[in-house]
């Protein structure tokens, strides 16, 4: 069992099917969500994992969003002790700016059901390694990342470049939301504020068309968030974090 830190920057985008997945290996969530208590300032020392969900907001919103720069110093933290980081869009754009990486806007938003693809290390990853052809995957951003310096690609999308990357063997970074179901996805359809965005990017998408793709291709991005969360989950259980949480 791990104590397992979750920063949650917005209701609409929570843990989402990864919740069940943790609380069935018996392990402990905690939510710093910035949203209600934009002040907290959560401690990591008696964790073992750390997940930050997505977010409207950009990395360098700090002066509009200061608990981004507690977020950061957290994601430090975490990556100076080896603790498990699993980064979710805009937890994804939170490491790479912590590790020094170009973080910006995207030359087209990407907002319902794109294709990544595998690069040269995907096969070895140990989250991203089911990933062995092109993936449709649901995303909802605007802002997107190079792959740090010092991490691997381990996913990336011939026109928006890297889609996911790993630091060693315990730090993950995904732009796409493995972690939303069918409920989430209409939730987000449905509220005038995605509506809107969606509206304003200029994909001349509609909510209905994002809605028919999501019944379509959903079951198989479930079955790999299976795969790809469930690995993760297996690096809370690893001998070094046993020794972290008997430490405690």
């Amino acid at each position: 069992m791990a104590r397992v830190l979750v920063i949650q920057h917005v209701a609409a985008e929570p843990l989402g099917v990864l919740d069940p997945m943790l609380k069935a290996r018996g392990h402990r969530i905690r939510y710093a969500n910035f949203a209600r208590q934009p002040e907290t300032a959560p401690r990591l020392d008696r964790y073992q994992g750390l997940v930050v969900l997505g977010g409207p907001m950009q990395v360098t919103q700090t002066d509009r969003h200061p608990h981004l720069l507690t977020e950061c110093r957290l994601i430090e933290q975490a990556l100076r002790r080896g603790i498990p980081i699993l980064g979710i869009c805009l937890g994804a754009q939170l490491l790479t700016h912590v590790m020094g990486g170009r973080v910006g806007p995207c030359a087209r938003p990407e907002i319902g059901w794109y294709p990544i693809h595998p690069t040269t290390a995907t096969a070895h990853d140990p989250l991203l390694r089911p990933i062995a052809a092109p993936q449709p995957v649901f995303q909802w951003h605007h802002w997107g990342f190079d792959c740090p310096s010092g991490a691997v690609s381990v996913a990336d999308s011939p026109d928006s470049g890297c889609q996911a990357f790993r630091l060693n063997e315990h730090a993950w970074g995904l732009q796409f939301h493995l972690e939303l179901d069918e409920r989430l996805i209409r939730r987000w359809l449905k509220l005038p504020d995605y509506r809107q965005e969606l509206l304003d990017s200029g994909l001349g998408t509609s909510p209905e068309q994002i809605q028919r793709q999501t019944s379509e291709l959903l079951p198989t991005t479930l079955a790999l968030a299976e795969q790809v969360f469930g690995a993760w989950l297996d690096r809370l259980d690893t001998p070094q974090q046993r020794l972290v949480l008997a430490s405690r």
